[in-house]
């Protein structure tokens, strides 16, 4: 049978699930771990330009995360019910799959109230999950206009491990500064510690980027829950790879450089599309592959990724990308020399 859940598990104190990111984007630690020599570096973030030649590729996932918590009202009762918008189902009739709490108390036909002058409803049209829920909008104006509105209305998604509130400076640091396209309900995390100056720094060394797209799901935290991981299935996540990326990609690819892709994200859109003969394709569509190890991986042969929690599908892929045992020493010392983990915290490359 292979890898299993528990070969996945470790020890992580409470404490080092950040709850805030780092001062500076690009100040974040930085682990080098390197595959050849089976040694491990610390480093800052902004350290990583020296492990780059001119003409490596950056693959930079450019989803952008949209305030996908909104807090509701529902009717007769004046309930407070969190409402997390997951995908939007269809723009004209205003149809959204989103996740409720408390779940038990709301059924079909109710209604929900949004904002202080109650200007956006929601109806409740079908049970999807124990929590899932399929909602209609009912909002006067125009779809810009109730696009608008869900904007103004929602949170930034900060993930539910974080405890403390969220505060103006999470809509800005919970987004990559590259974020364009709108979709995902999570951030790709490996992607925070770009600043401005880090990127134009790489760009000055001569390294070429490519953009690629996938819309992180909330599937991205669900938990394992078979031991045998043959049977586990991942949620699908929309992804988006066009042909500028893949020629920027397939060149380097051609001429044995460094492909390196920033986070789990970009690694699992990479390896949905490839090509018989080992290149990538062009991409449009949906993704649930699920990497584990072993896993012969086919584009990136190198990546950057946060520290993630035990027993996760990300810790399994980065185990894949690294080797098992390495990964495993890794994080041991993650755990002693007290690296911040998750959303927040620090990064690790690997080389």
């Amino acid at each position: 049978m292979g890898m299993k859940l528990s070969h996945f598990n470790f020890d992580l104190p409470k404490e080092l699930l950040a709850e805030y990111p780092a001062e500076n984007r690009d100040e974040a630690r930085l682990m080098v771990l390197n595959r050849k020599t089976q040694t491990i570096e610390h480093k800052l973030f902004k350290d990583l330009i020296d492990y780059f030649e001119p003409n490596d590729v950056m693959v930079l996932n450019n989803t952008k995360v949209f305030p996908a918590r909104l807090y509701g009202n529902k009717e007769k009762t004046g309930a407070r019910i969190e409402v997390f918008l997951l995908r939007e189902l269809n723009s004209e009739t205003r149809l959204w799959d989103v996740l409720v709490d408390p779940a038990r108390k709301i059924r079909i036909g109710n209604k929900l109230y949004f904002g202080d002058d109650e200007s956006l409803v929601a109806e409740v049209i079908d049970n999807t999950t124990s929590r899932g829920r399929t909602l209609r909008f009912l909002y006067d104006g125009s779809y810009q206009e109730f696009r608008n509105k869900l904007t103004e209305l929602g949170e930034t998604p900060l993930p539910k491990y974080i405890k403390r509130d969220v505060e103006p400076e999470d809509a800005e640091r919970y987004q990559t500064i590259f974020a364009k396209n709108e979709g995902a309900v999570a951030a790709p995390t490996a992607g925070l510690h770009f600043s401005k100056h880090l990127l134009k720094r790489l760009e000055i060394k001569g390294l070429n980027f490519a953009e690629v797209t996938l819309h992180v799901g909330l599937g991205t935290f669900s938990p394992v829950e078979v031991e045998d991981l043959s049977k586990h299935k991942m949620d699908s996540e929309e992804a988006y790879i066009d042909r500028t990326a893949t020629s920027t990609i397939n060149k380097a690819i051609g001429e044995n450089r460094k492909v390196c892709a920033v986070g789990t994200t970009v690694m699992r859109a990479l390896e949905s599309s490839v090509s018989s003969n080992r290149t990538l394709n062009e991409f449009s569509g949906w993704t649930n592959k699920f990497i584990f190890p072993p896993y012969d991986f086919s584009i990136a042969n190198c990546m950057i990724t946060n520290f993630h929690t035990p027993k996760s599908t990300l810790m399994m892929m980065v185990s894949a990308f690294a080797g098992h045992d390495f990964m495993k020493e890794a994080y041991e010392q993650a755990v002693k020399e007290k690296y911040k983990f998750y959303s927040y915290g620090d990064a690790m490359l690997i080389i």
